[in-house]
């Protein structure tokens, strides 16, 4: 079956949707859900959504506050933009229903997190995300010019290639065309034709064996991109969240916001003692990269598997108010948080890196855009700053768009593309091997490419992964196709790519550390 959009959205993040509510006064919009509208990385942000409000809170500082954090790895000029752009951003967030905390003079109640000089961050108690998520949902379900497809899980995007042309990396002007798409519902496969498709396709924790990300961040759409010869970079920057609770088992692993060291909690050994002033002067409130090896060499040095968080200094009313979901998880477990100290240790979190894209969100594939986690807009540089990925997501939705819009009327549909060919696949035995390369990919990663590397590590790890690539793609040609081999194909494709950017960057910068080049090279920060 063949279905003719305006626009395609895969994916169903802020970015997504924020995009897809803006997209509908140019055209007819479909929106794809790999799983539920309510199921996206968004949904699990905590903490809050970063934007200069009051004074003393000034554009300057906040651009500081990111480059610094970015370790000169940050384009000044996306900088710049994000930041001056925020304010007008969040009005269209309040505009659509979101409600953020305020104090009792009717103020926003504003956090600070580790990295940031003022407090900046609005916040909805500690599930912003969700907020958020659940304000655009009910927007966009009743939204006239918006169809939405859940259970559709994207396979590839459109291109040249699927009409017979041979497209490599040289390739002039590639194009996307739509993407053929699994309707889980029915296991059929449609091919959905589009003038502007936006891929909002979130993370990639699922390459790892702990993530805070849902089990659907398999970084599909990066993936995707890789396949149709798009660029890809700074892969090498995966963040570990210094704060994830430890509770083995658990996956996602539930995230101890940054916000909750902000207002006041302290890292700690398991014998009690502070340690963050002996790796940075700012302590538990330096950027996560920081944070993150510190609590690293600590357990390495002592044998242990997790630090402490202790917010038990705080009054316990107003822990117990900024943090309900915290306090009540953790007291599931027998912890109270008001008097017990928390256990935490590093986890996947998020991505700097993406697929590459310019100021309009524009990809290097024509009629391609990419805006949220699977985006490297610049702004992260080597090390994202805490809470100013939701605001990057919404301000780089809205610039695609803008761009999108003055484009559209004279863009066709490409009806070139053949439907999908399953011919000669079959359901094979050999199909019970995906549960188990997943695993393995997870192991690889996590033994090697975390968050201390080494060259040794790297080559190991790709010289493991190169026999799991080679057999899901032969198990892929051969089989009826499923999201259990299309995200297997994905994870090994992600993998691949920070592996090899890992191993070509020669030095330590950011969230990529190597004891092989431990220190940093010249400043990168691009005008």
């Amino acid at each position: 079956m063949t279905r003719k959009f305006d626009f395609l959205v895969i994916g169903s993040g802020i970015a997504g949707i924020s995009f897809a509510l803006k997209a509908a006064k140019y055209g007819k919009v479909a929106l794809l859900c790999k799983t539920t509208l309510i199921d996206s990385n968004t949904s699990y942000a905590q903490g809050g959504i970063a934007s200069v409000t009051y004074a003393p809170d000034t554009f300057e500082k906040h651009i500081s506050d990111t480059l610094i954090s970015g370790d000169g790895h940050c384009d000044l000029s996306v900088v710049e933009k994000v930041v001056h752009e925020a304010p007008s951003q969040i009005e269209e967030l309040l505009n659509w229903g979101v409600a953020f905390d305020k104090n009792e003079k009717g103020l926003f109640d504003l956090h600070r997190e580790g990295g940031h000089s003022e407090h900046r961050i609005l916040h909805h108690k500690d599930n912003t995300g969700f907020e958020i998520q659940e304000s655009l949902i009910r927007q966009v379900k009743t939204h006239p010019d918006i169809e939405v497809f859940e259970h559709y899980f994207a396979i590839e995007i459109l291109t040249q290639h699927h009409c017979g042309q041979i497209v490599t990396h040289h390739t002039p002007n590639i194009e996307c065309y739509g993407a053929y798409v699994l309707d889980l519902n029915s296991n059929n496969i449609h091919t959905f034709l589009a003038k502007i498709t936006l891929l909002a396709t979130g993370g990639i924790g699922s390459v790892y064996s702990t993530t805070t990300n849902p089990e659907i961040a398999t970084g599909d759409g990066i993936a995707m991109v890789h396949r149709a010869r798009g660029a890809i970079k700074d892969m090498e920057f995966v963040q570990f969240h210094p704060t994830a609770l430890y509770h083995p088992g658990e996956r996602p692993t539930f995230l101890i916001t940054e916000a909750i060291r902000g207002y006041g909690a302290v890292l700690r050994t398991q014998d009690g003692k502070e340690f963050m002033h002996k790796y940075d002067e700012r302590g538990s409130l330096a950027p996560r990269d920081i944070v993150a090896r510190a609590i690293d060499n600590e357990m390495k040095m002592r044998g242990h598997d997790y630090v402490y968080l202790d917010v038990t200094r705080m009054d316990a009313k107003e822990t117990k108010k900024h943090f309900p979901n915290i306090y009540k998880k953790c007291l599931e477990l027998g912890i109270d948080i008001t008097k017990d100290y928390i256990p935490v240790s590093p986890t996947q979190h998020y991505l700097c890196g993406g697929i590459v894209v310019d100021k309009n969100a524009k990809s290097s594939i024509n009629r391609l855009y990419a805006a949220g986690e699977c985006s490297c807009t610049g702004l992260h540089g080597a090390n994202r700053l805490a809470s100013n990925s939701l605001i990057e997501a919404i301000v780089y939705a809205n610039a695609a768009v803008e761009d999108a819009a003055k484009r559209i009327d004279k863009l066709s549909f490409n009806d070139c593309i053949p439907d999908w060919n399953d011919e000669g696949t079959s359901l094979t035995e050999e199909m019970v091997l995906i549960t188990q390369s997943f695993k393995e990919v997870e192991q690889i990663m996590s033994s090697y490419v975390g968050i201390v590397r080494s060259n040794l590590r790297l080559i190991r790890a790709l010289h493991r992964l190169e026999i799991l690539y080679r057999e899901t793609e032969n198990l892929f040609d051969k089989s009826v196709v499923s999201n259990e081999i299309c995200e297997l194909r994905n994870v090994i494709s992600v993998a691949y790519l920070i592996i090899k950017q890992a191993i070509a960057r020669k030095e330590s910068r950011g969230l990529h550390y190597t004891v092989d080049y431990p220190e940093r090279m010249k400043n990168e920060v691009r005008k």
